[in-house]
């Protein structure tokens, strides 16, 4: 999450319009630092800078192809903020490929050791840019669906949205 600490002036938000409800997107000049829906667990972030909704118009373009069927990975410059492992989190989260799922455990594997499962789930729910760094492709081991920042409805949406045909998606690890 990120909070007032980490905040330098140079952020700038704006508000997208989704099926999952209105989007707040936050960028700095290294790229999109956070993405939360209005309802998002832990909250939006109060200072984000000025609001400049036409800023963001290569992410409402995007977004706008995921949720239509289009588009299957963004091509968006990120730069979220957090601990090394989270960061590390994040970046294995990004390489699950649409319509695949991962578990926490296999998750933990693939940053760290099996050991680390609770450690993934918690950066998992720290990611703060919900959709373009896929959290909600991550299950309980035995595939049901856990927490999601942005409620169960939602993880069961982009889940369904990215189901994979006869001959794609499945296990990443």
């Amino acid at each position: 999450m990120l909070d007032g600490s980490v905040l330098d002036g140079s952020v700038r938000h704006g508000l997208l319009p989704s099926p999952l409800g209105e989007l707040t997107c936050a960028r700095d000049e290294d790229g999109l630092v956070g993405l939360w829906y209005p309802d998002h667990r832990g909250g939006v972030p109060a200072d984000l800078g000025p609001r400049e909704d036409g800023a963001f118009a290569d992410v409402a373009e995007q977004l706008a192809e995921y949720f239509a069927g289009g588009r299957t990975a963004f091509d968006l410059p990120l730069a979220p903020r957090g601990p090394a492992f989270d960061q590390r989190v994040w970046a294995a989260l990004r390489e699950v490929p649409f319509g695949a799922v991962v578990t926490y455990g296999e998750l933990a594997r693939a940053v760290g050791g099996p050991g680390h499962a609770q450690a993934v789930g918690a950066a998992n729910g720290r990611n703060p840019l919900s959709i373009l760094v896929p959290c909600h492709r991550v299950v309980g081991a035995d595939g049901t669906l856990t927490g999601y920042a942005g409620g169960l409805w939602r993880k069961r949406f982009l889940l369904s949205l990215e189901e994979p045909d006869a001959d794609g998606g499945g296990r990443l690890f």
